[in-house]
């Protein structure tokens, strides 16, 4: 039995409105966006969907709610995505603290923009698979909209919608943020954007560990 198009409205309603919560994802795609343009925050934004499509895979399949069910397991991810989040905060720091404001904080300093993207789509996937809030609330979620009598089919649209509303919503983000780049071209400015996001990632991380 196929999903009828009213539950999968629904259901790409309160994926997007789940998308749109503050995180780690946002101050990512943001920060890309106003310090690299619409384009590396495009990147970042695809990467983060695609760490949601391989927790959208591991959530339909059972894997999610087994890593759930696994107290250790799940800690053990948990604490890995904020040692992450940590090391990602710690870059922005240090590079507020560069004489010009700081870019992203990586090594290369002439980087093309190939490569930022590439490293933006990576950050972006990493930080989504590694993101404790993704897995539970698409185990939460899911069941909500599934019956015994969902087919395959029925999971499989559910998941490709979760996948495209993050996408979307990342774009979006990207695309709104990227239009003031301009602004971030001054070192102050970058240098604010930088430590605010550096503190947000270890606020972030340090909830995170608190809550495992």
């Amino acid at each position: 039995m196929m999903i009828g198009l009213e539950a999968v409205a629904a259901y790409a309603v309160v994926a997007l409105l789940g998308a749109m919560s503050p995180g780690p994802d946002f101050a990512l795609v943001s920060r890309y966006a106003a310090l690299r343009g619409r384009l590396a925050g495009l990147g970042a934004a695809a990467g983060v969907a695609a760490g949601m499509a391989v927790n959208t895979v591991a959530a339909v399949v059972g894997v999610g709610a087994a890593l759930a069910a696994s107290p250790a397991v799940f800690r053990a991810i948990t604490l890995t995505g904020a040692a992450y989040l940590c090391y990602l905060g710690v870059r922005a720091l240090l590079a507020a603290r560069a004489a010009d404001g700081g870019g992203l904080g990586e090594s290369a300093g002439g980087q093309r923009d190939g490569s930022v993207r590439w490293v933006a789509f990576r950050q972006g996937l990493v930080t989504n698979v590694l993101n404790p809030k993704s897995i539970v609330f698409l185990v939460a979620l899911l069941p909500q909209f599934l019956t015994d009598r969902s087919t395959w089919a029925d999971r499989s649209v559910l998941g490709l919608v979760t996948v495209l509303m993050v996408f979307l919503w990342f774009c979006a983000v990207s695309l709104a943020v990227g239009a003031f780049q301009s602004v971030f071209r001054r070192p102050g400015a970058r240098r604010v954007l930088n430590a605010a996001t550096g503190v947000v990632l270890i606020v972030l991380a340090a909830v995170i560990v608190l809550n495992a």
